[in-house]
């Protein structure tokens, strides 16, 4: 009887039944049959590539992997570099930029590296978020759990509006200060109306908050508009709310501001203040567990608007609080250090 051998490789690929290519690998051996193909028709390796409008190296290396691998070699394989950078922070800046994280809820690298660089830290902005990227799967930051909070817009119409001319320049603080209101919902049965003014040049905000928005909150919101901004106020822009109606508007008149009433249904013109209750809402709120009875509520609103205008990073060249730019830029209007 004649016994047959077979190489040791033929009983492996028995077992492991046929390959089933993906699309990409199949693609790959298509386009290696061609090549072979057309040099087998006596053209060169460089001009069967340019006839596939491949590199010839790319075509050489699916050979090679096929030749070395069999047709699992023409699978996708990873990208990943050889030698990939290793961390340069140690356990003292990790252990900085979580107590910051802790302390300032919600705010990113954006924010927290410019705090660090105050305390003399030299690190990017890039290297604050690997640090965060690496503390958080690692349970190494832990922080409370982020509520959801309602905001309801309303849409009030108004029978005469009239929009700021295109002839009044902005050029200064105080020019130009956005008023608006908010309804926020911390809790199902807690209904809060925030107003919130937001100086167009320099940022500065003013957060208060009320149980109702009705004229006369916003008129007692106007008086601390102006104890409260650090520069004089010359005009305001409001939306159609009836709130900005009937009393606040007398109060405007009478200690001589120029009021801009937006036209319905346009709250992008009062973009500056938009924005910024949600700001409000994301970095306050959100991470708020004081007790919601007014007097409290606004005590912390005053002091989270101190962090606001002067210790908060804002996204600007520099990234300087209000209070710094306009120490910078006119220091006749900063308030006092």
């Amino acid at each position: 009887m004649r016994h047959v051998h077979y190489p040791r490789s033929f009983y492996y690929v028995s077992r492991s039944g046929p390959i089933e290519l993906s699309a990409g690998a199949s693609e790959r051996l298509r386009w290696v049959k061609a090549w072979g193909a057309l040099r087998a028709k006596g053209l060169t390796a460089q001009e069967a590539a340019g006839v596939l409008r491949l590199p010839r190296s790319t075509l050489y290396r699916w050979e090679r992997r096929l030749k070395v691998d069999g047709l699992r070699g023409l699978e996708d394989r990873s990208r990943r570099p050889k030698r990939v950078r290793q961390r340069k922070w140690g356990a003292d800046l990790a252990i900085q930029v979580r107590r910051l994280r802790e302390t300032c809820h919600g705010w990113g690298k954006d924010k927290l590296a410019p705090l660090l660089w105050e305390d003399g830290e030299r690190v990017s902005i890039s290297t604050v978020g690997r640090i965060l990227k690496h503390l958080k799967p690692r349970g190494m930051l832990v922080e409370p759990e982020r509520r959801a909070v309602r905001v309801k817009r309303r849409w009030a119409k108004r029978a005469y509006a009239t929009r700021k001319p295109r002839a009044y320049a902005v050029a200064e603080p105080g020019d130009l200060v956005q008023v608006d209101t908010v309804e926020v919902r911390p809790l199902p049965e807690v209904v809060i109306k925030q107003d919130t003014a937001r100086d167009v040049v320099s940022r500065w905000d003013m957060v208060e908050a009320h149980s109702r928005a009705i004229a006369g909150t916003a008129t007692s919101f106007l008086r601390a508009l102006q104890e409260r901004m650090p520069f004089p106020v010359k005009a305001m822009q409001v939306d159609g709310g009836s709130e900005f109606r009937a009393e606040f508007e007398m109060a405007c008149a009478g200690w001589g501001f120029r009021l801009f009433v937006l036209p319905p249904r346009s709250p992008k013109l009062n973009a500056y203040v938009e924005r910024a209750q949600r700001t409000h809402k994301e970095e306050f709120y959100a991470w708020y567990d004081g007790a919601l009875d007014l007097p409290s509520l606004n005590q912390a609103l005053r002091r989270w608007e101190r962090v606001y205008n002067t210790v908060r990073p804002h996204q600007s060249p520099g990234r300087p609080p209000p209070a710094r730019y306009l120490r910078e830029h006119f220091p006749r209007l900063a308030p006092a250090a």
